[in-house]
């Protein structure tokens, strides 16, 4: 095949494989040195593309290994082996996890556990982490390690909390958030240089509570730490981390967070309505273009499962490519060269573009679990309550754009 130009050739070759790539450039080699007739500047505007995609592809690979081994909440590693006796970092020994989950099962603490299990209990309430009125004495902080697989299943889920911008500062502290800053200005020798001042955009976040009740048989006394830690991520990320992915589209902002949709202001000059009929591969142009710049690093795709096979899935070039690229294997896929990222708590027949590190979401507090074995005494039932605080709302209102499908 041959390529008007060096753009051309990257489009066509940026959803290949890294061995494709490689396969091909070994044969544009061999064609240049045995064929004394071939089109020399061709190939080489083709290698100038296959060059470029390999590039994109390895950018691309290194992202996502980024993004699966950071937790963005407690700012570590998920690999990281916690520290064993640092006060500095109690939450995330060893040895306060399993004094931790022996006090939730009501299981004996030996002395050691107890002795760190106390000190964790000090510390927490000297940090103000247990925020709430009226805890009892066996309400604690979720170990670090615990936090870590609860943030790691929650992002590995595809939804948009990996991309957001995360933040661990106190309620109603405003800081700045710096924005794309204005180009360089050409400079004649010797002439003043009058600075440019740069407003950077400010957020405060407020203290909202999540709170969320479940049982257990008093049978659960039985269950190894291992089986009640595993039960305890699960049912925190569908609980806790679920409400706060929500709160990123759809929070009213009143006693919950400020989602995108309800959050901005939204009009001609950042949004776009179309036919029901079906989305046309220019109309995505469009809407891509109004990205102010500044904001197309890192810019992604969000919508939902029925929105991506409904209306995207079907869109195609002029030359009949399709627009949604990539999607094999459940992998990641890419509409205009930028990631697709699917989160079930997008509404229908929406789609956002944008940069989400211009989102904000605060968690000030390590998420508390409070047991109670007296609520349910007559069912034979142990209450476990988790309870967190955060807040979220969009920072830069012009660093999203919405395309909604119209009746």
């Amino acid at each position: 095949m041959k390529f008007s130009d060096k753009a051309e050739a990257f489009n066509f070759y940026r959803t290949s494989t890294a061995e494709v790539i490689e396969t091909r450039a070994t044969e544009i080699g061999r064609l240049i040195d045995a064929d004394a007739t071939a089109d020399v500047s061709a190939l080489n505007i083709e290698l100038d593309g296959l060059k470029d995609a390999k590039t994109s592809i390895e950018q691309r690979s290194a992202m996502k290994d980024k993004l699966k081994g950071f937790n963005p909440i407690t700012g570590r590693n998920f690999d990281d082996k916690p520290e064993q006796r640092d006060d500095d970092n109690i939450f995330g020994s060893r040895e306060y996890r399993g004094a931790f989950f022996k006090q939730m099962l009501n299981q004996p603490l030996s002395k050691d556990e107890s002795a760190i299990f106390d000190r964790a209990q000090n510390q927490a309430h000297i940090e103000r982490r247990d925020a709430f009125t009226g805890v009892t004495s066996g309400a604690a902080v979720i170990p670090t390690q615990t936090l870590d697989e609860v943030v790691k299943k929650a992002v590995t889920q595809g939804n948009i909390l990996q991309y957001v911008r995360q933040f661990r500062i106190p309620a109603n502290l405003s800081i700045p958030v710096a924005t794309p800053e204005d180009t360089a200005a050409w400079h004649a020798e010797g002439e003043i240089v009058t600075p440019s001042t740069n407003t950077p955009a400010k957020v405060s976040f407020s203290a909202y509570e999540l709170l969320k009740v479940f049982s257990l048989s008093v049978a659960s006394n039985a269950m190894s730490i291992q089986a009640f830690e595993a039960y305890l991520t699960t049912e925190l990320s569908r609980t806790i981390m679920a409400a706060i992915n929500t709160g990123v589209f759809s929070g009213v902002g009143t006693t919950q967070p400020t989602g995108i949709l309800p959050g901005i202001t939204w009009g001609m000059t950042n949004s776009a309505t179309f036919a029901s009929t079906g989305i046309k591969f220019a109309d995505m142009l469009g809407l891509a273009a109004m990205l102010k710049r500044g904001y197309a690093q890192g810019a992604v795709w969000a919508m939902n499962n029925t929105t991506l096979f409904n209306r995207i899935m079907s869109v195609v070039d002029s030359i009949g490519r399709p627009m949604f690229t990539d999607p094999t294997n459940g992998g990641v896929g890419y509409i205009l060269g930028k990631p697709v990222v699917i989160d079930d708590f997008m509404p229908d027949d929406t789609i956002l573009f944008g940069n989400f590190q211009y989102y904000g979401v605060n968690m000030p507090q390590d998420i508390l679990l409070e047991v109670s074995r007296e609520s349910s005494f007559k069912q034979g039932l142990i209450d476990y309550r988790s309870m967190a605080v955060a807040d979220a709302k969009p920072i830069v209102s012009e660093a999203f754009l919405k395309l909604t499908v119209g009746a």
